[in-house]
């Protein structure tokens, strides 16, 4: 009989192998040591957990090895699972044998604390900490949610351009690239080349990267970042809000099931996030929103667009996100439609999040004629010819139809609650920040 092979396992899956000897391939996080026992704190990827070494129970060169490994070196351990309540994580690993792969050296991102330029200078090494890690891992599963939500509700996803002519709301905030002879910009939303999409395949959603040339350095921008952007035909704007409001509680809802051990290392209220998942969502008007605001003692005038101490105060009334309805023509794109009853708003709709973390969705119902949406790209002072297959829609089988975009990082901030944006993209892009 040949000696039995202990079986090799990730940190995640330690549950399963509870009093049995596995290996597993580590880094080491922190450690510290008390006496004749050294305490490792291990990471591998899929989780992070304690490894205890007692002197007594193993060699001398195994003790050396777990008294003189520095912090980020690569190892195999091998020991037993155990439980332990002590921990979020709920186990840890007995080693009995160390393996060391590599000796780190001078790793610069040590257990004390560091100031955010630093940290974002050496992103590259930050992303290995716990609360990187875990807001990553709540990246990911979103992504994995949403792709689970729209494919559940009849959508395909369609790619749109990343490099463009013309752009849904001007080129005055966008990267110009020279392209071979002519201009071009990198997209800041892929939304029309969605609309095309969604008269030939009845509901489509993208989801792909944005860039926006604002000089802002606000806690809600980035340069760049991502979008999911469904876009559905036959379908007016109170549909489309019913699509919106079931999405962020599906978001919400996989994110407690799924990352219950990444919000316990954020310490995110969960029991606050529970409320997010109850539907519907409260609806007020712009108009309603405007008298709220100044009740509350803001200087606000009606016709102005919400900025960020507006948006925080009207989504402090509310336990819920809210959505506000039907702005005025005059602060929103030229491709939304009227509202049939009054001729100074559009049917559209931005979704605040709470706990002051702003607009999270903007939709619309689209404007389906012809003469009129060529009128407005005239006044916008934007190129008949570089929206003619645009207009082209309007033309051939125009029908009515509605879309959305959802800022990923925008909607990982608040569900997470972060201080920044930067936190929520693994490396961001803002206008001091183009490295690492």
């Amino acid at each position: 009989m040949g000696k039995k092979l202990t079986k090799q396992i990730h940190i995640n899956e330690a549950s399963q192998y509870v009093d049995q000897e596995v290996v597993i391939g580590v880094w080491l996080a922190d450690k510290r040591s008390s006496g004749k026992i050294s305490f490792l704190q291990l990471r591998d990827g899929t989780a992070f957990f304690q490894g205890v070494v007692v002197k007594n129970s193993v060699s001398d060169q195994i003790w050396e090895i777990a008294k003189s490994v520095h912090q980020e070196s690569s190892m195999y351990v091998t020991g037993v699972i155990h439980e332990d309540s002590r921990s979020h994580f709920g186990y840890e690993i007995e080693i009995s044998d160390i393996e060391l792969i590599s000796q780190s050296e001078g790793y610069p991102i040590t257990p004390k604390e560091h100031g955010i330029e630093f940290l974002l200078d050496n992103r590259h090494l930050w992303l290995r900490s716990r609360r990187p890690f875990a807001i990553m891992k709540i990246r990911n599963e979103m992504i994995r949610a949403t792709y689970e939500f729209f494919n559940k509700e009849g959508f395909i996803k369609m790619d749109s351009p990343i490099l463009t002519g013309s752009a849904p709301e001007g080129t005055t905030e966008l990267f110009h690239i020279d392209y071979f002879d002519s201009d071009a910009y990198l997209s800041q939303s892929g939304q029309l080349y969605q609309e095309a999409g969604a008269e030939a395949f009845g509901k489509v959603f993208s989801f792909g990267p944005a860039f926006r040339a604002e000089k802002s350095k606000s806690r809600r921008h980035l340069t760049e970042f991502w979008m999911i952007e469904p876009e559905m035909a036959f379908m007016h704007q109170d549909e489309s809000l019913a699509i919106q409001e079931h999405y962020i509680a599906f978001l919400v809802q996989s994110v407690l099931d799924n990352c219950a051990y990444e919000l316990k290392i954020l310490e995110r209220d969960t029991d606050q996030l529970k409320k997010y998942t109850k539907l519907p969502f409260p609806r007020i008007s712009y108009d309603e929103a405007v008298e709220l605001l100044q009740k509350g003692g803001h200087d606000f005038k009606w016709g102005e667009d919400f900025g960020s101490p507006d948006e925080t105060f009207i989504s402090e009334q509310f336990d819920q996100p809210v959505f506000i309805m039907n702005y005025p023509k005059t602060i929103k794109p030229f491709y939304m439609k009227e509202d049939p009853k009054r001729d100074d708003v559009y049917l559209c709709a931005d979704l605040l999040a709470p706990e002051g973390y702003g607009e999270i969705i903007g939709g619309s119902e689209r404007e389906t004629d012809y003469e009129i949406l060529k009128q407005r790209i005239v006044d916008a002072g934007l190129s008949l010819d570089e929206y003619q297959w645009y207009l082209d829609l309007r033309k051939y089988g125009s029908v009515p139809h509605s879309g959305f975009g959802l800022g990923l990082e925008r909607a990982i901030t608040w569900i997470c609650k972060l201080d920044h944006l930067r936190e929520a993209i693994p490396f961001p892009r803002m206008i001091t920040r183009i490295k690492p």
